[in-house]
């Protein structure tokens, strides 16, 4: 299984531990970064950060009609949907090879 033997595990140590820093890393840059989803042709837009908090709405007063609030909801949804889908595949770039040295995809509450 190992090469002669026994596994370094002073160097398993230091591996994990590296692996541990970059995750951080990784997570802090996410948390930090933003990615603007829009809807209706650019007239709903929403930011969220790369951990999926939302930080801003803009919403184009065209698209304001007090008679047809379900339409603006609806924009509103989608907006936000399509932040938070670049907001995970921007995560699942980030983070994935992170994951794959850790063995591989499948670790709960991970985004890959």
């Amino acid at each position: 299984m190992f090469p002669g033997g026994q596994p370094d595990m002073q160097a398993l140590l230091q591996q994990a531990q590296q692996m541990q820093q970059q995750l951080a890393q990784a997570q802090a840059e996410l948390a930090a970064a933003e990615v603007e989803g829009s809807s209706g042709g650019g007239l709903v837009r929403a930011t969220v950060t790369g951990a999926g908090e939302l930080r801003a709405l803009v919403i184009d007063p065209k698209v304001v009609d007090p008679e047809d609030t379900e339409t603006l909801a609806d924009l509103v949804l989608a907006a936000v949907r399509d932040a938070t889908a670049g907001a995970q595949r921007m995560a699942a770039e980030r983070l994935g090879p992170l994951a794959q040295g850790l063995g591989g995809g499948g670790i709960p509450g991970l985004p890959f």
